[in-house]
């Protein structure tokens, strides 16, 4: 099973859709690995640079209704080709859910208080996120040596997609 954590990107906006996260232009590639240098090019935030804030970031932090749009597996490529294993946000597409989830990565998503929270006391470049999947706990820590732990939710069987590492694996070791 991959680790799940690392440094954090914040992306403090709702509704960001497959297509900034990555352009339709780019489906006819063959491999997941040609979409590593577009995620996030069309992503219209103030502030944000996708080719200098992506980089050395292994979990994004957003508002509600993440991943909206298509329900292509591209967009969840693109962010596990760039490292990103994790998306935690108050809310998700459920097809993108399902597919972060179909790929062995994960999608939590928090209560509005939870998240404002992450972003009001974490927000930084420093900040980092681990989850714990067997206690079902978000380990964050941030500037100044600040620290929290917030509980999630996931289901068991989704639980059992990430730790076999997707739906391909999964399914060969149960049918």
């Amino acid at each position: 099973m991959r680790n799940f954590g690392g440094k954090a990107l914040f992306l403090d906006r709702s509704d960001i859709n497959t297509d900034e996260i990555i352009p339709a232009k780019y489906l006819t590639e063959v491999s997941k690995e040609a979409l590593g240098p577009h995620l996030l090019e069309d992503l219209s935030l103030e502030g944000f640079d996708p080719k200098e804030d992506i980089k050395g970031k292994q979990v994004i932090v957003s508002r509600s209704n993440f991943g909206c749009g298509s329900s292509r597996e591209h967009a969840p490529w693109a962010l596990e080709v760039n490292g990103i294993h994790m998306v935690i946000a108050e809310s998700f597409a459920r097809i993108f859910r399902q597919n972060m989830f179909n790929c062995g990565m994960l999608a939590i998503e928090l209560p509005s208080e939870s998240i404002d929270r992450i972003f009001n006391e974490f927000l930084s470049p420093e900040a980092s996120v681990y989850a714990d999947l067997e206690k079902s706990v978000l380990k964050i820590s941030g500037r100044e040596g600040k620290e929290a732990e917030i509980a999630f939710l996931i289901s068991e069987f989704d639980r059992a997609l990430v730790e076999a590492g997707g739906w391909v694996e999964y399914a060969d070791a149960n049918y």
